[in-house]
């Protein structure tokens, strides 16, 4: 599925994630190098004149979605060409992506992760993703207990738009409320220094099938 982009008629796009401000934090177009790189600078602009700081994205059912860009400083691209002559010449193909993407910010404890939609289970990447967020120290056992609080508390929560086929995180960390909620779920034995013991007959963990 490619999705144009209605104020760069130059422009296809095949992904985009936002966030819950509806600024994208990743994107893939491709186009022509030249369009690429007019893309490019009409970012920077930001509201100056011929600059974008929004677009819209039309759906194959004709729908209009707007994406804001947000912070241009966040973004690190990537460009690839693709050197196979087509009707339109050469094709470049850019990312476009938020650097949490691929590094947590220790600094305010965020992070973002993108995973594809065939994906069927993204606990074990959340997790590992929260375990180098996280400035407290975790215990592999406590992954269960430990994202269900995060989500509850709505700090690890789904991306509300993707098109395409990847599908998005954040991470937002509220270290002193995590540290609360920690030592409340240690006081309560539900954190322990070391994993359960599996009972033999059913693999799971004693308290579970007691």
């Amino acid at each position: 599925m490619l999705y144009r982009i209605d104020e760069c008629s130059d422009l296809m796009a095949d992904a985009c994630v936002c966030n819950e401000q509806g600024e994208f934090i990743f994107l893939s177009v491709w186009a022509r190098h030249t369009a690429i790189q007019q893309f490019i600078a009409r970012l920077t602009l930001g509201r100056a004149e011929d600059g974008l700081d929004q677009f819209h994205l039309i759906t194959d059912q004709g729908g209009s979605v707007p994406v804001s860009v947000g912070a241009v400083d966040r973004l690190e691209k990537r460009l690839t060409r693709a050197y196979r002559r087509t009707l339109f010449g050469s094709m470049t193909n850019l990312w476009l992506f938020d650097r949490r993407c691929t590094q947590p910010e220790k600094s305010t404890a965020s992070a973002l992760a993108l995973l594809p939609r065939s994906t069927n289970d993204p606990t074990a990447r959340l997790w590992r993703l929260v375990k180098d967020t996280c400035p407290l120290p975790l215990l592999e056992h406590w992954q269960a207990p430990v994202l269900a609080l995060l989500r509850d508390r709505e700090m690890l929560k789904a991306l509300p738009l993707a098109l395409g086929p990847l599908q998005g995180f954040h991470l937002g960390l509220d270290v002193p409320l995590l540290t609360d909620a920690l030592g409340d779920l240690i006081r309560q034995d539900v954190l322990t220094a070391y994993p359960a013991p599996l009972s033999a007959a059913t693999n799971r963990p004693l308290e579970a099938v007691a």
